[in-house]
């Protein structure tokens, strides 16, 4: 998979270019909201296009416990089960597996756990998690891959990097040597570990790169570490990964987040923060987040961003937002969604532009000296 029309910084490694999936041209640097059960939480597929959502992102442990497989596959596959017509990419499990890992045993062959919702026993496994992914027919596959934990020996991190590359071997071959479901192509890429170790993370990329997957992720990391190594792990990955193949960073993150690993030469992010934070009434504006539930927003009849175009903040205040919030009306969940999701595609998009205008640098100076990240403050 080739990362086309790619402009990059002069003075940082931020890059726009375009992705081209059967479901649609992806405009990068993009973000991937999570919709983990085949939903994104309170929003409908019309929402998501509202909001300028390019690409969405399915979870195959989720799906493959609820509403499992043979479901979706009657359904024509996850695009036609969810009515959603845009590029997908689904992660492989290998994420659940390390935060759900109390209920999981693993093993060379992969893992065996039990279910978070009725405790029955399943089996996951770099050739199964491709055989779901087929199933699900996702544009962008995962391989399968053991996220190490935070905080690990090298030792350890070694240990778990070494298994992932054999499970990515297997995920690489068995995808190879199958055909998708619904005929059209699907991409496969591969994941990057190592933890917070640059060696491991240098022998990663390398050992990943030789096997010539179509993209690749950084995998492991927004998992407990410390930001300043976060940032230093995506640096040392995106100087070593193929300049002309997409770049994801898993489960990344606050917009602060965002706008620093573009500057490092990151195309893609996800992160469930969004609407889970619209959920707790945090909302996200050009100045910084605020909470809604505040006492202070009661009686301020403007809307949360004034530079904000999306739905909620065209059509309703943030003392309507709150009086939802209070009055436990469920409405509040898609307008607080809309809003975040809407910002965080308002701000890859800004970040695009300025790439493209060749005016990044001014972009991240004025974005940090606006951004105030502690600015919600209490809820009442």
């Amino acid at each position: 998979m080739q990362i086309v029309d790619l402009k990059t910084c002069l003075e940082t490694k931020a890059r726009a270019g375009k992705i081209t999936t059967e479901h649609g041209v992806i405009e990068t640097p993009v973000f991937m909201p999570v919709g983990t059960a085949g939903s994104v939480k309170a929003l409908s597929p019309d929402d998501l296009i509202e909001t300028e959502t390019q690409i969405i992102l399915g979870n195959t442990y989720h799906l493959l416990l609820r509403p499992g497989t043979e479901i979706i596959q009657s359904a024509g596959g996850l695009h036609k089960f969810m009515s959603w017509s845009g590029p997908l990419l689904s992660d492989s499990g290998g994420y659940q597996v390390f935060s759900l890992g109390r209920l999981n045993k693993i093993n060379e062959a992969g893992v065996i756990f039990r279910s978070r919702i009725d405790g029955s026993s399943h089996e996951l496994s770099p050739e199964i998690s491709m055989d779901i992914q087929r199933i699900l027919g996702s544009d962008i596959v995962m391989a399968f891959d053991d996220c190490t934990s935070y905080p690990a020996t090298q030792a350890a991190a070694k240990t778990s990097m070494e298994l992932t590359h054999r499970w990515e071997a297997r995920s690489l071959q068995y995808f190879r040597s199958t055909e998708p479901c619904y005929g059209y192509r699907q991409e496969l890429f591969g994941i990057v570990q190592g933890s917070v170790y640059p060696k491991l993370r240098k022998t990663s990329c390398q050992t990943l790169v030789e096997m010539n997957f179509d993209g690749y992720a950084i995998g492991g990391l927004s998992v407990g570490e410390p930001k300043q190594d976060m940032y230093a792990m995506t640096d040392v990955v995106t100087d070593i990964l193929p300049k002309e193949q997409p770049r994801y960073l898993m489960g990344v993150g606050k917009p602060e987040d965002l706008v620093l690993a573009v500057s490092l030469g990151v195309d893609m992010f996800d992160c469930v923060l969004p609407t889970r934070n619209a959920r707790h009434g945090i909302m996200f504006t050009w100045k910084g987040p605020i909470s809604v539930k505040a006492a202070r927003e009661k009686d301020v009849h403007e809307p949360l961003d004034a530079e904000c175009e999306c739905y909620s903040c065209q059509n309703f205040s943030r003392a309507y937002l709150r009086h939802l919030f209070k009055a436990n009306e469920l409405l509040v969940y898609r307008l607080a969604s809309i809003h975040n999701i809407h910002f965080y595609n308002a701000l890859m998009k800004t970040m695009r532009n300025a790439i493209l205008a060749g005016e990044f640098p001014q972009f991240q100076t004025s974005f940090y000296n606006t951004y105030n990240v502690n600015r919600a403050g209490d809820i009442d």
